[in-house]
């Protein structure tokens, strides 16, 4: 599709494609739009969040949200949730706390410097007369360090902690962030998000976005993103998120783009993502941000203590890797859809790019699988899957 027709089939109507899938490509009134967060609300209702605007990095980045009431058959329209015409707003979150209130993080960054991002957060309120409509007024940024990110929920620990995966864009003194020393951290609040600690993750070089998930207990594993391009990496922690091992490598490739991890009702773990690595293409793109025309004296970080990131392997395509023991291995692997996965350019209206990217999944409590990605960086594309989706995949293929 060009972006043209994709612009034209961004009506927010549910199709069904076969018995057991149905898709849409959700409304938006801009141009660019990625990463792809999926919550239900306490009503049934599905939110899915995104940032949209020009081009990543641009101060004219915020945050949309649009939301699918139980039996319909339409998104609603699209919600912006976020305005600050001086930051670049990315990488969406909605969180249903413990004491009922809908919250968004999300990250707020001058232009292409990732190492001067802070996180903020709202309450997301409904409308009464409107449950398709939602606002976000006033929110604050956390008290953590610049630099911080975010891309996946808290976890509640036992006693009643909010644990918030982080990655760190760490600068270095006079050169410009290139993500050569991003490391993993967790956030701490023992007061429902009024105030947060920091803890890093020993040897996590390269390790973001840090998908977190229970495996029981106090048992947890998460997983993460690497800018290695090389492999997902799992680490784990058995006292709730206290302390957790040396991450280390998994079976499924990574390309330096997102991931993300549930576990499925029947206790195997599910994760979304493009099983690609640098070894399977030599395609590459100077830096995430190179795109955005804006001068910086600074040279790039020097890799020394760190790592060399790569960027511009394929974002394809979309895959669902099964995993039944506690994300060690995920041999079953089904491909959600699939196409060339190009991403040397972030452009959404020149066509070039053709990424499949930056998904996210959450499981219903009947089994339906909902899944949200990012079609060409021209639309978010939401996916549903019936019951016994698993099971219709006989050709590995959903």
């Amino acid at each position: 599709m060009t972006p043209d027709e994709i612009a034209r089939a961004m009506t927010g109507a549910l199709s069904q494609t076969t018995p057991k899938r149905a898709e849409a490509l959700l409304p938006s009134p801009m141009i660019q739009n990625h990463a792809a967060f999926l919550t239900q609300r306490a009503d049934g209702a599905l939110l899915c969040a995104w940032f949209g605007g020009t081009l990543e990095g641009k101060s004219d980045i915020s945050i949309f949200a649009s939301v699918l009431l139980p039996g319909a058959s339409q998104w609603g329209p699209p919600q912006r949730l976020s305005d600050d015409a001086a930051h670049s707003e990315q990488n969406p979150v909605l969180f249903n706390a413990p004491d009922g209130r809908l919250i968004l993080f999300h990250t707020s960054q001058p232009s292409g410097n990732q190492d001067e991002c802070r996180i903020r957060m709202v309450e997301v309120l409904c409308e009464e007369a409107d449950p398709t409509a939602l606002r976000a007024p006033g929110g604050r940024y956390l008290d953590l360090p610049r630099g911080c990110f975010v891309r996946a929920a808290p976890v509640i620990r036992e006693d009643g902690a909010w644990l918030l995966p982080i990655f760190r864009c760490v600068q270095r003194p006079g050169q410009k962030w290139n993500g050569s020393h991003d490391t993993a951290a967790v956030a701490l609040s023992t007061d429902q998000g009024e105030s947060w600690q920091l803890d890093a993750l020993e040897s996590s070089i390269g390790c973001v976005h840090m998908s977190p998930v229970s495996l029981g207990g106090a048992h947890l594993a998460a997983f993460f993103r690497r800018r290695q391009a090389d492999f997902v990496y799992r680490t784990e922690s058995r006292d709730g998120g206290r302390t957790w091992s040396v991450p280390e490598a998994t079976d499924v490739p990574n390309n330096n783009s997102s991931i993300a991890v549930i576990r499925l009702k029947d206790g195997r773990l599910a994760m979304i993502c493009n099983p690609v690595n640098a070894e399977m293409s030599s395609a590459r793109r100077a830096s995430l941000y190179d795109e955005l025309g804006e001068a910086d004296e600074r040279p790039d970080a020097d890799p020394a203590g760190g790592c060399v990131p790569i960027w511009g392997v394929p974002r394809a395509p979309v895959s669902l890797c099964l995993s039944e023991d506690g994300g060690r291995s995920f041999p079953s692997r089904l491909i959600v859809e699939d196409g060339p996965g190009t991403c040397l350019s972030n452009d959404s209206t020149d066509g070039r790019n053709l990424e499949m990217s930056y998904p996210w999944l959450l499981e219903a409590p009947d089994g339906t699988l909902q899944l949200a990605y990012t079609y060409h960086r021209r639309a978010i594309k939401h996916v549903r899957l019936a019951p016994g989706w698993d099971k219709a995949a006989a050709r590995s293929t959903l």
